[in-house]
């Protein structure tokens, strides 16, 4: 049974489960979630095709290094990477209880010529660490340009709202205004860091090269007669053909399951801000000021025809939720690695590694498809403004009064009396915010009537936010997305 893209599980090219699917478990990250380029990068096929890329890897440095290792053989491992009989692997695996060694017999049987010199000297961990370095490091690849078209397009919603005046929150009651676009700037700065973080955790990666069974080298130094110089051309070669610039100098017979708890913090840190853009947003549907794409045929309530639920953001924040917790698992494992290592990290890595980067991925493209049709209700949000600016502007109007020649603490007891009563009529009788109606009717304010218009135009009270917003995209945004530049026109269309 040839090895193909789509033969692990009926997923990868869409294709509607086979009926005998639905009699099992199948992980929704997969099934019904993740894009398939992240669901491939995790697949059975990518492992064990890179373990016998690995394989031949090692075979052509030995060749290289001195070895009697025949091109011939090499050719028939190269012909066959694909060629993997997955029901003769399990088989063997039920017999043998090993995985690796399953495989190496796998891998002979279809390269005849090649079978006394695939996995010579190596350890299980040179394909299984090696291959998970390797699917680490092109998931981050598969995660960056996602997270940085995130950015363009929030970017871009901020620059169009960079002076829409809106009431800023601060414990979720209504603050001093800020802009629609600097809110989002807020967002933009978190998943900046977030993409700071990503980049940094993938260019930290090594691989683990060619170490044996703890770490010592000793079986390879054995191959090349002591010779240590060959050891090192051999370890530096196979990791130049894997794709690494450098390996790690010491291991144990694992790389450093540290290694793992880098990688998901920063998943996790990325779940946090997805989970506190989309907890933003579904708080600013829930005031009808702004909204995630809705589309013409969607239902978002069975028993409530009118409901417009923010379902995207809220799966969103579902999905981070699993995500952020995921850290823990490599943070316990590698507490408990004993001296070289021990085997109670397997099980528990199988599945943490490829769930945080699953479900970042899934998040990411719904932040993306969000991002890409968010709705603004201008009108809605001068509304909710007018309803909290004049108590806002009660100061101004003071000092107005001042400046037109009153007292301050008699401006003040004024105000505050006006105030309370509005006050009264916005909570009590859930009337309209009448502060300003009720300063122009008393004869005291009659100085600067004609000035409560100027006094109160929101665009007054925003700060410098529009240029903060500009300098922000210009000076930090702009450039920390443009080694993405090429990737940026892929958009996100969610099945769900």
């Amino acid at each position: 049974m040839a090895a193909t893209p789509n033969s692990n599980d009926g997923q990868m090219d869409g294709k509607f489960p086979r009926k005998d699917e639905f009699s099992k478990y199948r992980s929704p990250l997969v099934a019904r979630y993740a894009p398939p380029e992240m669901a491939f990068n995790f697949s059975e096929v990518k492992k064990f095709t890179t373990w016998r890329k690995l394989w031949l890897w090692l075979a052509k440095a030995q060749q290289t290094v001195g070895l009697d290792i025949k091109d011939e053989q090499l050719e028939e491992m190269e012909a066959n990477l694909a060629n993997i009989d997955f029901d003769t692997a399990a088989a063997e695996e039920k017999k043998r209880r090993h995985d690796v060694m399953a495989h190496v017999y796998t891998f002979a049987q279809c390269c005849p010529q090649a079978a006394s010199i695939i996995h010579l000297g190596a350890t299980s961990c040179y394909v299984g660490d090696n291959t998970d370095l390797i699917v680490i490091r092109d998931a981050f690849n598969i995660l960056l340009p996602r997270l940085a078209r995130c950015v363009q397009r929030i970017a871009n919603f901020a620059e169009a709202h960079r002076s829409l005046p809106t009431l800023g929150f601060t414990h979720y009651q209504p603050a001093q205004l800020t802009t629609v676009g600097k809110r989002a700037c807020l967002w933009l700065s978190d998943l900046l860091m977030d993409l700071r973080n990503l980049t940094r955790a993938r260019d930290d990666l090594r691989f683990r090269g060619v170490k044996g069974t703890t770490g010592t080298q000793a079986s390879f130094l054995a191959l090349f007669d002591g010779d240590g110089e060959k050891v090192d051309t051999l370890d530096r070669l196979v990791t130049e053909m894997a794709g690494f610039q450098r390996s790690y100098i010491v291991t144990g017979q694992t790389y450093s399951r540290k290694v793992d708890i880098d990688v998901l913090s920063v998943l996790a840190g990325l779940g946090a801000t997805m989970h506190k853009i989309c907890t933003d947003l579904r708080l600013l549907a829930n005031l009808k000021e702004v909204e995630e794409p809705f589309e013409t045929d969607q239902i978002g309530s069975s028993a409530m025809p009118y409901k417009r639920n923010p379902m995207r953001s809220e799966r969103c924040c579902s999905l981070a939720r699993h995500l952020m917790t995921l850290v823990g698992d490599p943070l316990q494992t590698h507490a408990v690695q004993w001296f070289e290592r021990t085997l109670d990290d397997s099980a528990n890595r199988r599945i943490c590694i490829a769930e945080a980067f699953l479900t970042a991925d899934i998040c990411l493209s719904t932040l993306q498809n969000v991002s890409e049709g968010l709705v603004v209700y201008p009108k809605v949000i001068e509304k909710h403004v007018k309803q909290e600016l004049p108590f806002m502007a009660s100061e101004n109007i003071i000092m107005a009064m001042v400046k037109a020649g009153g007292n301050r603490q008699e401006c003040h007891e004024h105000i505050r009396t006006l105030a309370q009563e509005a006050g009264a009529v916005v909570k009590q009788q859930g009337g309209d915010n009448d502060l300003v109606e009720r300063i122009r009717q008393v004869e005291y304010f009659a100085p600067i009537h004609g000035q409560l218009d100027d006094l109160l135009n929101p665009a007054t009270f925003i700060g410098r936010a529009p240029e903060q917003v500009t300098r922000f995209l210009h000076e930090e945004v702009n450039p920390a997305i443009k080694p993405y530049q090429d990737s940026m026109d892929v958009t996100s269309k969610l099945n769900l």
